[in-house]
C-alpha cells in the first residue's frame, strides 16, 4: 500500500512471515495498530472480501486464505522514505466476516496482539529455585530466542531469591502473567515491542525508560508547521495521592513504616498539581496484600503514587504525513502552540495509527504531572 510516498508493507505466514499476495494488499480498506506504554500492542486490518466470478461460488476467497488464519504470525511495516518501521509483529487471534447485499461492501476483518501472545497460552506451576526475581524473567524470556525474543532485564538495586529448599512452585501462571507479576513487585514494568529488524523484538523487563531526546514536535495552529489535526485537554488537578502505613515485614518479622510522598520521575511540567494543590493531596493506606516484604510493599506504595500524579491528559489526532514520522509510546515528546499552560514536554502513553489508501492518522493519548512548560523553546 503506497500512501504519498509512506510505504505500508504486510507480511503473514504461519511461522516465518512474508510478504502478501497482490490480491490480498490491493484489497486492504484499512490498517490500525495501537502502541500502549501497557498491556499489549494490537492491531487490525479490514480486507474488501466479496465474491466474484465461478470461482468463488463456493465461500469468500479471504476467509479460506490461509494466509489469514488464526494463530498466524503479522509483521506491519511502515517506510518514510527509506526509513522503515516495524509497527507491530503479532499473532492474528480473531476473524470478523460482515457480508453486505452490495459486493464492494463485504467486509473480513482480523484482530490480533503483539507477540507476546505466545507467552500467554499456558497455565502451569513451575519452580524457579534459587534464582533471583530478574535471573528468573530471564530464563523465562530465553525460552522464546527461537521466536526472535531476545530478552534486556534489568535487575532492581535489592530483589528476592526463591529459597532452593522451597517445594513449591511460585509460579502458577502463564509466563506473560508471571513476568508482569515479578515487574510490579518493584515498581517495575514488562513489555515487548518489535526492533527494526523483521523477527526481532525486545522484552524489556526493569523500571519504567525515562527517555530525555524528545521526538519530533507537535505543533498546533503554526500555519504550515501545523500537523494536529484535533487535540483536546483534561486537567483533574486532585487526583495526586500520598500513600502511607505500617506492614509486617514477610522476611524480618518487624513492622515497618511505608511512605510515599515525593514522585521519583523526572518532572516534565513547572506546576506539577502534587505541589500546587498540595493542601488538596488525598492520603492512601498502603494496599499491599499480606505475606509482602516491606521491599515490596513500599515499590507497590510508590507505584500507587506515580499513577495518581501525571493529572494532564491529553489526547489528539496527527497527520502522519505532515508529520513525516512515527510516534511511538514510552518515550517524551515535545508540543508547541496551545500556549503556555498546555506547551512544552509530554509522556506518550498511547499511540493508534489509523491507516487508509491516501490517508494517515495516528490518535495520540499524553500524559504529565501539571500546568507550564519546563523548556524555553521547542527544540524540533
Amino acid at each position: 500500500m503506497n500512501i504519498l510516498g509512506i510505504h505500508v508493507r504486510l507480511l503473514i505466514g504461519p511461522t516465518i512471515p512474508i510478504p502478501v499476495t497482490p490480491d490480498l494488499t490491493n484489497s486492504i480498506k484499512s490498517i490500525e495498530v495501537t502502541n500502549k506504554d501497557v498491556d499489549k500492542d494490537g492491531f487490525q486490518i479490514v480486507f474488501n472480501a466479496g465474491r466474484s466470478g465461478i470461482k468463488d461460488i463456493f465461500d469468500y476467497p479471504h476467509l479460506i486464505n490461509p494466509l489469514l488464519k488464526p494463530g498466524n504470525r503479522v509483521i506491519i511495516q511502515v517506510m518514510f522514505g527509506i526509513k522503515p518501521t516495524i509497527l507491530i509483529d503479532g499473532i492474528i487471534r480473531h476473524q470478523q466476516l460482515s457480508p453486505s447485499n452490495s459486493p464492494s461492501q463485504t467486509t473480513l476483518t482480523i484482530t490480533g496482539e503483539d507477540i507476546s501472545t505466545l507467552m500467554d497460552k499456558t497455565e502451569e506451576p513451575v519452580p524457579h529455585p534459587n534464582l533471583s526475581d530478574s535471573l528468573a524473567a530471564t530464563k523465562i524470556i530465553l525460552k522464546y530466542a527461537t521466536d526472535g525474543i531476545k530478552p534486556d532485564v534489568v535487575a532492581p538495586l535489592i530483589e528476592e531469591t526463591t529459597p532452593e529448599t522451597d517445594s513449591t512452585p511460585n509460579q502458577r501462571s502463564t509466563d506473560l502473567k508471571y513476568l508482569q507479576d515479578l515487574a510490579k513487585k518493584y515498581s517495575h514494568v514488562f513489555y515487548i515491542e518489535p526492533t527494526d529488524v523483521p523477527l526481532v523484538n525486545t522484552a524489556y523487563w526493569g523500571p519504567p525508560k525515562i527517555l530525555t531526546t524528545a521526538q519530533k514536535a507537535l505543533s498546533v495552529n503554526m500555519g504550515s508547521s501545523t500537523n494536529v489535526e484535533s487535540i483536546n485537554f483534561q486537567y483533574n488537578a486532585l487526583s495526586p495521592v500520598q500513600v502511607r502505613g505500617y506492614v509486617m515485614d514477610r522476611i524480618s518479622g518487624i513492622e515497618i513504616p511505608i511512605v510515599a510522598a515525593v514522585s521519583a520521575r523526572p518532572p516534565l511540567s513547572a506546576q506539577p498539581a502534587s505541589i500546587v494543590n498540595q493542601s488538596h493531596t488525598q492520603t492512601r493506606q498502603v494496599t499491599g496484600e499480606g505475606g509482602s516484604s516491606a521491599l515490596q510493599a513500599q515499590n507497590q506504595a510508590q507505584t500507587e503514587l506515580e499513577d495518581s500524579v501525571n493529572v494532564v491528559n491529553v489526547t489528539g489526532d496527527l497527520d502522519a504525513l505532515k508529520y513525516d514520522d512515527i510516534l511511538r509510546a514510552r518515550t517524551i515528546v515535545e508540543l508547541r502552540g496551545v500556549g503556555f499552560s498546555h506547551d512544552g514536554r509530554y509522556y506518550v502513553k498511547s499511540v493508534t495509527h489509523k491507516i487508509e489508501p491516501g490517508k494517515y492518522k495516528q490518535g495520540f493519548t499524553l500524559t504529565r504531572e501539571g500546568l507550564g512548560s519546563l523548556v524555553p523553546m521547542v527544540s524540533n
